[in-house]
């Protein structure tokens, strides 16, 4: 009956019924002014807080970062691969800075640098620790970084991670230069791993997608062996 004489109310008066909810409405306000006062004092501040992060910190240590880095880079790129690792006196190596800049782009793309370096140098165990912190974003410097994983698992006897991280880099968005060598490379960890229908299906994608490849010269082939291989199982 009470819920039928609020309906009835609200329809025969409603303009008492609005006054009525407007008043416990502002009733309810007051009785959380301050609350509510703080609560957009917080909002204020954290926006601010953010603001003040990104100006005053995040943009000049991503400048910090970027001239740091291109010293290490240029020697990198003259292929002394210890000298851009550890730096000298003069400049920050690649771990370094990507220990120091580690949230920065620079940052970043030194744990890139730095785990080719130590794949380039023998060490893949130190040059998968690098590569997992490096965050290619979908770029092609993603697929090198990946199709390297693959690389230093090979180097370390794990054919079945090295497979892994060569089929991952091959569905990233194509390179008509690097994906088939790596497609040719998850093949052969494919056959090391007896899955042998695997690397059939890595052969046949180099020849379909990639006939003008260096790799697709020798697909039938091949394409011919995995199959043969396949039905004598």
């Amino acid at each position: 009956m009470a819920k039928q004489k609020k309906q009835i109310d609200l329809v025969e008066r409603p303009l008492e019924a609005v006054e009525e909810t407007l008043s416990r409405a502002e009733s309810l306000f007051h009785k959380y002014q301050k609350q509510a006062t703080y609560l957009a004092g917080a909002i204020l501040a954290v926006v601010a807080l953010t603001w003040a992060y990104r100006e005053f910190i995040v943009a000049p240590a991503q400048e910090e970062a970027q001239l740091a880095l291109y010293p290490a880079q240029d020697v990198f790129s003259q292929d002394s691969l210890r000298l851009a690792l550890n730096g000298n006196a003069e400049f920050m190596g690649f771990i370094e800075i990507a220990d120091e800049y580690g949230s920065t782009k620079a940052g970043n793309l030194a744990n890139y640098y730095a785990g080719l370096s130590y794949l380039s140098l023998g060490q893949p165990a130190e040059a998968i620790d690098y590569l997992e912190e490096f965050d290619g974003n979908g770029t092609f410097l993603d697929l090198i970084a990946t199709g390297a994983m693959g690389d230093a698992f090979a180097d370390l006897n794990q054919p079945e991670e090295a497979q892994e991280f060569y089929a991952k880099a091959a569905s990233l968005d194509a390179n008509d230069f690097l994906t088939p060598f790596i497609l040719s490379k998850a093949a052969v960890a494919a056959e090391i791993n007896k899955d042998l229908k695997a690397a059939l299906k890595y052969t046949q994608r180099i020849k379909k997608d990639f006939p003008a490849s260096a790799e697709s010269a020798n697909a039938d082939a091949l394409i011919a062996y995995y199959e043969a291989k396949i039905s004598a199982q």
